[in-house]
């Protein structure tokens, strides 16, 4: 096992994690520019495609962190379904009975992965997953693969492993381990799915543009059991390419759907990189 994972095992991730999100909500004046300075060259952030490009503008990381893009910088492909962020591909493909693909010799299940949730999971039997790798340089919005009506969220308290391909292919169980947030919805032609935001190391928080907490913050606080949401009567409906989420430091979205819902598309493979608007596949 790689030195860095064992590190990861011994390391207080939760402590870690906790200091970072206090540094990146600081409103450092001078110092918090510098910091976002040297972030955006050491890794390539292309501020021209930010709405607001002056880096000296923002008052916190976390507010340069999860800026917004420009108008139409990711237009929409036409496609039934579209890649919901910017990243890279970690894998995807078919579920097998309940076993989702991690690395070679890993595999989650569809149960584990939503808190147990049983009637949920039966769901996803033999459908589809993707799972997408957001990167520190990468914009950090989760917006909607398809349109459809939020049914419920999940927070689900876990560990706070990295979730970089090294950490994938040497810790079992990742993305069903790690913190999570799942958002269930249905779609009037692809029925249900779910989006399942995961967070790891030194990621601040997640935030649902629904959440009824300041700005949407479902975590801090962290609280130790599991949390559910119904929104089954309020009718809160998104479009294809709507804001969903984001996440305060990056992670990733692991998303589901049922059996012969879609296609992928034919160019993706693991590893490549992606964008937000992108074509992700198309109905059966």
């Amino acid at each position: 096992m790689p030195f860095s994972i064992i590190l990861q095992y011994i390391l207080p991730k939760q402590a870690i994690t906790a200091l970072a999100g206090k540094l990146a909500n600081l409103k450092g004046g001078s110092l918090t520019t510098k910091v976002i300075t040297w972030f955006v060259k050491r890794y390539q952030v292309n501020m021209n495609e930010a709405a607001n490009p002056d880096i000296a503008s923002y008052p916190s990381f976390n507010d340069f962190f999860t800026r917004p893009l420009k108008p139409n910088a990711r237009p929409l492909a036409k496609a039934d379904f579209i890649c919901p962020v910017d990243g890279a591909i970690s894998q995807f493909g078919g579920i097998e009975q309940d076993q989702i693909f991690q690395a070679k010799n890993h595999n989650y299940s569809s149960l584990t992965l939503l808190a147990g949730n049983q009637a949920l999971a039966n769901k996803f039997q033999n459908g589809s997953f993707a799972c997408l790798y957001l990167s520190p340089k990468d914009y950090h919005r989760i917006h909607m693969p398809c349109g459809g009506t939020l049914k419920s969220m999940t927070y689900v308290p876990g560990d706070l492993f990295s979730v970089n391909p090294t950490t994938a292919a040497n810790v079992p169980n990742l993305f069903a381990r790690n913190e999570r947030v799942v958002c269930e919805f249905e779609s009037s032609q692809h029925g249900t799915f779910v989006m399942v935001l995961v967070g790891a190391t030194i990621v601040g928080s997640m935030a649902t543009v629904w959440h009824d907490a300041k700005n949407g913050v479902v975590n801090p606080p962290r609280i130790r059991h599991i949390q559910t949401w119904s929104y089954e009567s309020q009718n809160k409906h998104f479009n294809q390419g709507d804001e969903m989420g984001r996440f305060l430091l990056g992670s990733t979205v692991v998303m589901l759907f049922e059996q012969d819902t879609l296609v992928f598309n034919a160019d993706w493979q693991p590893t490549r990189a992606i964008q937000l608007g992108e074509m992700m596949g198309n109905g059966l």
